[in-house]
């Protein structure tokens, strides 16, 4: 290092903390964006999967026999949205 080099790192104030930051938040919002992106374009298939699996997971725990039926047409429902 020079005498020079090191008389401006002296003079840098340290923004390293600051830098990482601002990346950071960047970085969050670039992800929301692409969140709502996502959402707008898929967000209604998604709520119907999100039904259907939530409607599976009930069915699987109620159990039983009389159930058995009822859950075959929740997989055959979501194996027709997931291929679409």
């Amino acid at each position: 290092m020079t005498e020079i080099e090191g008389e401006y790192a002296s003079c840098e104030p340290n923004f390293g903390p600051w830098v990482w930051s601002a990346y950071r938040a960047y970085n969050e919002l670039l992800r929301e964006k692409v969140k709502q992106r996502f959402d707008a374009q898929e967000g209604p298939w998604m709520d119907k999967v999100a039904d259907l699996l939530v409607q599976v997971v009930n069915a699987r725990w109620e159990g039983g026999r009389q159930k058995e039926k009822e859950l075959a047409e929740l997989y055959e429902r979501l194996e027709k949205l997931l291929s679409d």
